[in-house]
């Protein structure tokens, strides 16, 4: 992973940004709530909520992978804007490019982000919901320290007709 750089989501990351978000959508269906075909159609500035302070300051920062300048992987952070539940982030939108799996990039991306979670003040824990057929992705959660807290069944509905449950996990920071 040595020519892949990680840092939080600019501007000009944008449009990379979508063009990562469009395939990984489109090519992995069963791993995310929203649909390709829909998000696809989105306009690049909608993204722009995504940037450090989003819409009314609910996404504290997006993390990008970057190799030679492209967007190869981000996983964005939200925090909760209502008072009570402030002490809790979420962690949306883990991506990496299929021609990049395998390389440290996932676990790369959630190590920083842990590692900025743990420096904010106020956050108790980060919350993340994952498909729970996708094995891979619970394993990497689990090795940092992720607990599932519970299963959200018939949360993803296909249009080839499957029904999948997502698992719903913490971690205290």
């Amino acid at each position: 992973m040595a020519e892949v750089s990680i840092r939080p989501m600019l501007e000009p990351d944008l449009l990379g940004y979508k063009a990562l978000r469009d395939a990984i959508l489109a090519g992995h269906p069963e791993a995310f709530t929203s649909d390709a075909e829909t998000e696809s159609l989105r306009d690049l500035a909608s993204y722009r909520s995504r940037l450090a302070g989003g819409t009314n300051g609910g996404t504290l920062f997006t993390l990008v992978a970057l190799d030679r300048g492209r967007v190869v992987g981000a996983l964005t952070c939200e925090r909760e804007p209502r008072r009570k539940v402030q002490h809790i982030a979420h962690l949306v939108g883990m991506m990496v490019a299929d021609t990049h799996r395998g390389r440290g990039i996932g676990r790369a991306l959630l190590a920083a982000t842990i590692a900025r979670l743990q420096a904010t003040d106020g956050l108790a824990q980060v919350t993340l919901s994952v498909t729970t057929s996708n094995r891979a992705a619970i394993g990497l959660y689990e090795s940092v320290g992720f607990t599932r807290y519970g299963r959200l069944p018939d949360a993803i509905r296909l249009p080839d007709g499957r029904r999948l449950d997502k698992d719903l996990m913490a971690l205290r920071l």
